[in-house]
């Protein structure tokens, strides 16, 4: 309760947020409100906790027959303008606070800084926006039921609304040219297809670097079916049948609070289903702590077992992030990730660029000259593998929800994962010595050289004992885990919790391996065509 209470002071703040409108809200701001608003008990066909990059496609589809409820614990990414801008992607993932703020910090048990979304619209909305389609093995192994007819009407009804086609940065050109000259080939131009080779992928940033994110799909929705709530923490899922052992245990509904320590009661309408959409922290965190999972460990905390599932939690993965940052001898202006390699090694390549204030301040006995440039940019190449193999695992850390679980990834534990970083991170050192990276270096009295910042590739790179101690080293997060409820596991093939009835989970934590070069497409599309087909469902059983 303890924690509950800190939350009250902020509350004027932060309803002020979201009930003053502009002439630049959103259209589905008319229909979201803070959670201080909904009645203490509610019923809806569809209750989803998690108003991210699967939710809100899932919230909208679903509100054109029926009575929707989103649940999202952070606020409206419209009124903050470093998550709307481009620019202010790094500004977003640095600025964190412990309740509020859109990106939420935490560390594995290897000590790996990540973030998750907490904001509508949740990681699209803190992302570097890159927009790719999965590959076709993703859909052969991902054990999904899948309907291809829909795949591809889901895919276009996001690409209509939030993709556009990127205006290529110097940055950004010099990569795609480089990666070509490094034997990273064919050049397959703008396309949103997986291919093998170079391609332009496209952005959710627009023309002018404004943001769009899966929040934009809710403006999709019928109005008069939807209520979204934010700044509502679900603490649990409420089931029926807890008093009889044995019986088959049916969600019925989910216990939230708001931001004064309120609590709220969502409850399900017959034929409807909670579905969770908290991504892969979130949705087996929430499975736990109501008591779906392995049945001794949930009765060591003490928590009343609803179904034993020992799979919730396990099975987590995290692609690694290798790579390497030095300067450039031009300012460049700022750029996401546009461009890919997508090479036959299990290795895809990417890049950014950044520019940064010179730290005036450090060198006080110094006056700056009017000449004196302000700003220097850092260039940024960066390698993630296809999969990972490598298992990792989430478990409790308290029985409070606002408590972040542990994870532990155990990075490049599997040796393929490995090799493959050593690939990819050979193929930046191919791409070093283009001649479209020439232009980057920095000439002195003898050679024109790199000036790197922070790690550099080996100087022996034909080593695979070197190579791969640099990715052991240097290995970060690249923001794309997935686990944790997986098909076959957790949920079946229709993304229904085996065991209990009227709960699914509908997100990235179903996935055993990442889609494509980045998941934002896929798990967009995941919202949609399982909504399409919820919907299907329903019409079906009507027609009995």
């Amino acid at each position: 309760m303890a924690s509950i209470i800190i939350l009250c002071f902020p509350f004027i703040t932060f309803f002020s947020l979201i009930s003053g409108t502009s002439s630049h809200s959103p259209t589905y701001a008319a229909f979201v409100v803070n959670a201080t608003k909904l009645p203490p008990e509610d019923y809806f066909d569809y209750i989803i906790v998690g108003g991210g990059t699967a939710g809100c496609p899932l919230a909208a589809t679903l509100s054109s027959n029926y009575r929707v409820l989103l649940l999202e614990r952070g606020g409206v990414p419209h009124t903050n303008p470093n998550v709307m801008r481009e620019e202010g992607f790094i500004s977003t993932l640095r600025q964190v606070d412990s309740f509020y703020s859109p990106a939420e910090a935490f560390s594995s048990e290897e000590g790996i800084p990540n973030a998750r979304g907490r904001v509508l619209g949740g990681s699209s909305a803190i992302n570097a926006g890159f927009y790719s389609r999965a590959d076709d093995e993703f859909y052969n192994r991902s054990g999904i039921n899948w309907d291809p007819d829909l795949i591809e009407r889901s895919y276009q009804w996001i690409e209509n609304e939030i993709v556009f086609q990127p205006e290529l940065q110097p940055w950004q050109s010099a990569l795609r040219d480089g990666l070509l000259q490094a034997g990273v080939r064919p050049f397959n131009g703008y396309t949103l297809q997986h291919t093998l080779g170079t391609k332009i992928g496209g952005s959710t940033f627009n023309s002018t670097g404004h943001r769009h994110s899966a929040a934009d799909l809710l403006n999709l929705a019928i109005g008069t079916n939807i209520k979204v709530g934010v700044y509502a923490t679900v603490e649990r899922i409420l089931f029926s049948g807890l008093e009889s052992p044995g019986s088959k245990k049916n969600a019925i509904g989910v216990v939230f609070w708001d931001t004064t320590g309120r609590y709220h009661h969502a409850m399900v309408k017959e034929e409807g289903e909670v579905i969770l959409a908290a991504g892969a922290i979130g949705s087996p965190h929430l499975l736990l702590l109501s008591g779906v999972g392995p049945r001794s460990y949930l009765s060591s905390w003490g928590i009343p077992v609803a179904d034993h599932s020992p799979s919730v939690g396990q099975f987590l993965y995290d692609n690694p992030r290798n790579g390497i940052s030095f300067l450039s001898p031009t300012l460049l202006h700022h750029s996401l990730i546009q461009v890919v390699g997508i090479t036959d090694s299990g290795a895809y390549l990417e890049a950014s660029s950044t520019v940064r204030p010179f730290p005036w301040r450090v060198h006080t006995s110094h006056r700056r000259s009017h000449s004196s440039p302000m700003s220097f940019s850092v260039a940024n190449i960066m390698e993630k593998i296809i999969g990972p193999l490598s298992l990792g695992s989430l478990r409790l850390a308290s029985t409070e929800i606002t408590t972040n679980p542990i994870v532990r990834f155990n990075y490049f534990s599997n040796p393929v994962d490995l090799e493959r970083c050593v690939n990819g991170t050979r193929k930046i050192g191919a791409l070093l010595r283009t001649r479209a990276m020439a232009g980057f270096r920095f000439w002195n009295r003898r050679q024109a050289e790199f000036r790197f910042v922070g790690a550099r590739l080996p100087a022996n790179q034909s080593s695979d004992e070197e190579m791969g101690a640099f990715c052991r080293r240097t290995v970060n997060t690249i923001w794309h885990y997935h686990g944790g409820c997986l098909v076959g596991r957790v949920v079946d093939s229709d993304l229904r919790v085996m065991g209990v009835g009227s709960l699914r989970v509908i997100d990235g934590s179903t996935f055993s391996i990442s889609p494509g070069t980045n998941p934002q497409a896929t798990v967009l599309m995941l919202g949609r065509h399982m909504g399409l087909k919820i919907l299907r469902e329903r019409l079906q059983k009507m027609k009995r």
